[in-house]
This record gives structure tokens, C-alpha cells and sequence, in this order.
């Protein structure tokens, strides 16, 4: 009995020293990018559900000098759909409706070019919908105005399909609003009391929910832009807007109670969870996208809303979990949550440092090269390079050495090779210990 009891002893020690080392590199890394202005927020990473970092860094209210912390509530952006996707497929075990369901069958109003387009399709971006918030103008026009849901949908009602339904991939928030009014229609709820009464009540997240400004809300943190070396507040956003798109709040401590819950089969069952974490096209499955990171398998999903960037990032294999929550717009969120994985697992971040280079040789490189699995395109935009897959955002593409460039929302590196005549004809995109090579079309 001592043996085992000396050997529990000698274990539980051997966690805290980790727990106590990783609490060293992550302040390390985290530390100087608060510095810098380039993250407020807070940070959760956990083990066989038990946290071995949980920490606030800066502050969630400026004007009143109220740090961050575990409890702090942030705006989650798109990381609300998952939560949409698990609403609809509670809906399908109920028998109250399919995926394969077509649209339409629901959203009476929808146009005759819809009719192809089903719940799949909106769960998956393969809709071709035109994404509402891709609208030229839409967020300084309508940002201070509450709309319907209905009233979202229509805004693209009268517009082109964007590719036929099924064929392509595009990162669509049009498809989780019609998502969100389908919920409505089948449960008779509001879309806000239907995710509270089904999912955050049952699985004990008291701090998560749909945001309404007009509501008073214990720690919930401002949201802040940083640009012309100054905090500011951020652009005032309705949120009715986002809605099953974007629109809840929560707590790094909740989402860890949410990524639990997923591991012990809630609240979902097994079959609907298999829908659920199936890589369809890009890689994306309902309200998740699946891949591997630093070679392990990973599930995962970012937001990004109004003075909000944020990401929760599980590695199933391992019971590894990674949440950033910050209250500030900013691409550091991606490259904490890659780094503090990459840590995990005993992989220190790179850490590049810009230089400047001539702007003409910016359209060495501009152009579309052939990368699986479809087009990534270079193009110039003014003193810059931005570049990104064929149906994501273009991200700007900082040089740190001749011919190489980094992505600063991600842990992502590019170099470009020259033919012995000078010319560019390929790129290599490396990520996470992975390299894709693509020629130039």
C-alpha cells in the first residue's frame, strides 16, 4: 500500500513540474505579444480534461481596468456553429427532419435556383450561397440595425448561385443563418431558447448564450481594435446579425465543459457525432473543420466578430484541448492556439521577424498556383502580397527572408522557387510539419 501510494505521489508531482514548465514557455510566448498589443484575452489548455494552462492576460474592460480571466465572457463568432450543426442534428435524431432534406422544404420563399441546396449543404459551405456578409458595404450600412432572420436570408434571395450546390467549397454564413431560421421553424423556438434549453442547460454551461447588448451580463468583456497605436472600442455590431452564424458568448471554462461533454457522447449520439466529425469537402464537417496538426488529428474551429478573434482546437487522439478567447481583432489568437499545441506535443514555435523588400518584386509572385486540393491565388495589393486557398479569405503574406513569407493568423510559411532563369514557378506551403508543393499556372 505505501508502494502504491509512494508511486501516486511520485506521478502527481511529475504532472505539476509539467503543468509548472509548460505554465513557463506559454507565459513566454504569450507574454510578449500582450506586450506588443497583439493579444488581451484568455487562454485554456487542457489534458485528459484537466487543465495544465488557464490564464487571463490583459484586460476584458479598459476603461474600468478589469483584468481577464477564466470567467470572462467573449463573443465567440463562427465557433456558435458548431452549436448551430448540433442543434440541427438533435433535430434529425428527433425525426423532425434529414440533412438531405432540401431546403426549401423549410424556407418556403426560397428561389427555384435553391432547389438542389440541402441542410448537407448548409452544414458543409457547399451551398453556393453568396455569404450575406461578403455584401459590398453590408457592415456599414446595416451594422447598428437589427434584422430577422428572415430578413438576412433575403438579402441573397435575388443573387446568382455562386457555384451548384455540391460542387465546391465556400466558407458561407449565409447557409447557418437559413440553418438558424430552419431550427426556429421545426422547433417552434426561438433559435437563443432552443441551444439554452437543449444543450447549454443539460451540460451545465451557465455561462454561455446567445449575446444581446441589451442584456446585463456579469463579466463580459469589451471588445477592442488596436490600429494607429491606440486601443479603441470596436465598431458596434446588432446582434441579431450573426445569429446562428455567430452570435453567442462563452467562457474558456464552458467550452472545456462543452469538449467534455463531446468525448462522453453528449449531446449527440454516436451515429450523429460520426456526421458530425466527417471531413466532406475542404475538410470541413458539420460546424467543424478536420485535419491534422503537427501530424496528430485535429477538430477544430476560429471566430471572428466585431473587437472577438477566437479558437477552440481538440486533438482527439491525445484528450488534448486548446481555447483562445480574445477581445481583441487580431491574428495572434491562430498562432497562440497553434503554438501552445505545437508545445504540447514538444514542438516549439518559429518565431519570424518581418523585413521590408522592394515593392516590385511583389509581382514575382503574384498569380494562381495549383495546390490540393484546388487553386491558391497570389495577388498584389498595393505595397503587399495577400494569398489564401481557392473559397477562403486572403490573408496578407509578410516576407521574413528572399522568397519566403509567413501568415501571421496562422502558423503557416510559403516559399516561392525561381526556375535558374529567375522566375517564380512554384510554391511550397508548409504548416504544421506539413509541406504541399504547387506548381504556377
Amino acid at each position: 500500500m505505501r508502494m502504491i501510494r509512494f508511486l501516486l505521489t511520485a506521478a502527481a508531482a511529475a504532472a505539476l513540474l509539467h503543468a509548472q514548465d509548460f505554465t513557463t514557455r506559454a507565459d513566454k510566448y504569450i507574454n510578449p505579444l500582450v506586450e506588443q498589443n497583439q493579444f488581451i484575452g484568455s487562454v485554456l489548455v487542457a489534458r485528459d480534461g484537466k487543465p495544465i494552462f488557464r490564464k487571463g492576460f490583459g484586460l476584458a474592460d479598459r476603461e474600468w481596468n478589469i483584468p481577464n480571466g477564466p470567467d470572462t465572457k467573449f463573443r465567440l463568432g463562427s465557433i456558435t456553429k458548431q452549436f448551430t450543426a448540433t442543434a440541427i442534428l438533435q433535430l434529425v435524431e428527433a425525426g423532425k427532419l434529414k440533412t438531405e432534406d432540401p431546403v426549401s422544404k423549410y424556407y418556403t420563399d426560397a428561389p427555384a435556383s435553391w432547389s438542389k441546396i440541402t441542410i448537407h449543404n448548409l452544414l458543409t459551405h457547399t451551398s453556393g450561397i453568396p455569404s450575406y456578409t461578403e455584401i459590398p458595404g453590408f457592415f456599414q450600412k446595416q451594422a447598428m440595425f437589427d434584422l430577422t432572420p428572415a430578413e438576412i436570408v433575403k438579402l441573397t434571395e435575388d443573387k446568382p448561385l455562386d457555384f451548384e450546390p455540391g460542387e465546391k467549397w465556400k466558407y458561407d454564413n449565409s447557409g447557418y443563418i437559413l440553418l438558424g431560421y430552419v431550427i426556429e421553424k421545426v422547433s417552434g423556438q426561438t433559435y437563443a431558447d432552443y441551444i439554452r434549453q437543449h444543450i447549454f442547460e443539460p451540460l451545465g454551461m451557465h455561462d454561455t448564450g446567445y449575446d444581446n447588448t441589451k442584456d446585463i451580463l456579469p463579466h463580459r468583456a469589451s471588445g477592442y481594435v488596436y490600429q494607429g497605436g491606440r486601443w479603441q472600442n470596436a465598431p458596434y455590431l446588432a446582434m441579431t446579425l450573426p445569429y446562428a452564424a455567430g452570435s453567442l458568448y462563452s467562457t474558456v471554462d464552458d467550452l472545456l465543459i462543452w469538449d467534455q461533454a463531446l468525448y462522453a457522447g453528449k449531446p449527440l449520439t454516436a451515429a450523429s457525432f460520426e456526421k458530425m466529425f466527417t471531413p466532406y469537402k475542404n475538410g470541413y464537417g458539420y460546424g467543424w473543420g478536420i485535419g491534422k496538426q503537427f501530424d496528430h488529428k485535429q477538430i477544430s474551429h476560429g471566430g471572428g466578430i466585431n473587437g472577438f478573434s477566437t479558437v477552440i482546437s481538440r486533438f482527439p487522439d491525445d484528450k488534448v484541448t486548446v481555447i483562445v478567447l480574445s477581445n481583441m481583432q487580431s491574428p495572434a489568437v491562430g498562432r497562440i492556439g497553434s503554438a501552445l499545441a505545437g508545445m504540447v506535443f514538444g514542438i516549439d514555435p518559429v518565431v519570424h521577424s518581418e523585413i521590408k523588400i522592394e515593392s516590385k518584386l511583389l509581382d514575382d509572385y503574384a498569380g494562381v498556383y495549383t495546390l490540393p486540393p484546388g487553386a491558391f491565388t497570389i495577388a498584389r495589393d498595393g505595397d503587399r502580397l495577400m494569398g489564401g486557398p481557392e473559397g477562403q479569405r486572403a490573408q496578407p503574406l509578410i516576407p521574413y527572408d528572399r522568397d519566403k513569407f509567413f501568415v501571421r493568423a496562422a502558423e503557416t510559411e510559403l516559399e516561392f522557387r525561381r526556375d535558374p532563369q529567375g522566375k517564380v514557378i512554384e510554391l511550397v506551403v508548409r504548416q504544421n510539419g506539413d509541406e504541399i508543393r504547387g506548381a504556377r499556372k
